[in-house]
């Protein structure tokens, strides 16, 4: 098993995304397929920019088992006051500023969710959220 740890600093933009790539350089490392690299990828960055967007930090942690890839993203921030509406697609709490940016557009916990096999979304308004995330390393997919 190899475990990954990534620190994520809340509006940081220039920095979104690193976290991602990092994780995707060792998947290939892996010589796990392209489409889960893929999936896998597009959850974590949704999930990091979230946290960047959004809260004032948080942290990435990743566990790659032969059969499937965990992931817990925990942050410190506003947490998400209605999860359903947050589950649908182009529903957003982004300011102004960050949809300015190119961010923003309502489509990351729906992509998030698209993308994995498994989501868990705790969160505490006023305190932060953490997603917990599985995708099996299911190559038929």
């Amino acid at each position: 098993m190899v475990k990954l740890r990534y620190e994520i600093e809340g509006g940081n933009f220039d920095l979104a995304g690193t976290a991602s790539s990092q994780v995707k350089k060792v998947l290939k490392q892996l010589n796990i397929s392209q489409l889960l690299i893929k999936k896998i990828v597009v959850a974590l960055y949704e999930s990091e920019v979230n946290v960047v967007a959004h809260a004032y930090k948080g942290h990435i942690e990743v566990e790659i088992h032969p059969e499937r890839v965990d992931m817990k993203i925990t942050d410190e921030g506003p947490g998400i006051p209605d999860v359903e509406s947050a589950m649908k697609a182009g529903f957003s709490t982004a300011s102004q500023k960050v949809r300015e940016m190119g961010f923003g557009a309502g489509m990351g916990l729906p992509n998030i969710k698209k993308n994995t096999d498994y989501l868990k979304i705790e969160t505490v308004v006023g305190k932060g959220t953490t997603l917990t995330m599985t995708k099996k390393l299911d190559y038929a997919t």
